[in-house]
């Protein structure tokens, strides 16, 4: 069997906050809601798309308008996520380097699917060998399922992989695969959150995953 990393997307690898907000925004707008702010969007992302409208609009899943607008701004990102989004430092050195070091990559996220596969395929191409988002009919993280899904495609060894991500959702997700789990410090969520959360293992930049990775 492998060795494994297995990463979340949004905060992890990929800056993404900008794009979400704006087709949030854009689909408020559309039904004459007030927009969100960045540090609202920061605090809403990480649990779905689903959970980010409903966070986003007044009166959430109970607004009459609700799964139209989770429509509009799905259709929307999926045209604009591409437009602010970007790759954090030191992020693709990071992958290369695992890649020569034998590691199987893969990427898990509560994004929905479709967005996922095409944001792994565009910034990181075959350095990302199963890209796994949200889909109909399977649970969402922190629920174990498509990170066990994506070791077992990319037949890791439960004990030589590492589950990474930006959020408590990840913490809690990698205890739910038995993983352990390092918490990126750059992303949506603070290292004092992180902290209060159950984070053990933190890094500050993504050399130091090389660093514990060896």
């Amino acid at each position: 069997m492998e060795k494994g990393a297995i990463f979340d997307l949004d905060g992890t690898l990929l800056y993404t906050l900008e794009d979400l907000k704006d087709s949030v925004n854009f689909a408020l707008e559309k039904y004459d809601y007030p927009p969100r702010t960045l540090d609202e969007i920061r605090n809403f992302v990480g649990n779905g798309v689903k959970l980010l409208i409903k966070r986003s609009i007044p009166q959430g899943t109970l607004n009459p308008n609700f799964e139209e607008c989770l429509d509009c701004f799905k259709k929307h990102y999926a045209q604009n996520m591409y437009n602010k989004t970007k790759l954090f430092d030191g992020v693709d050195n990071m992958l290369t380097t695992l890649q020569s070091r034998g590691y199987k990559i893969g990427v898990v996220s509560n994004k929905f699917d479709k967005a996922v596969k095409e944001l792994c395929e565009k910034y990181f191409g075959k350095k990302i060998e199963i890209a796994i988002g949200e889909s109909e009919g399977v649970k969402k993280k922190p629920a174990p399922d498509s990170v066990l899904k994506a070791m077992k495609i990319l037949n890791c060894n439960p004990d030589l992989t590492y589950y990474i991500g930006d959020s408590e959702v990840d913490i809690e997700t990698a205890k739910n695969c038995n993983l352990k789990c390092i918490s990126v410090s750059w992303g949506y969520k603070n290292t004092d959150f992180l902290i209060a959360h159950g984070a053990n293992i933190i890094v500050n930049h993504p050399s130091e995953i090389l660093d514990i990775l060896k």
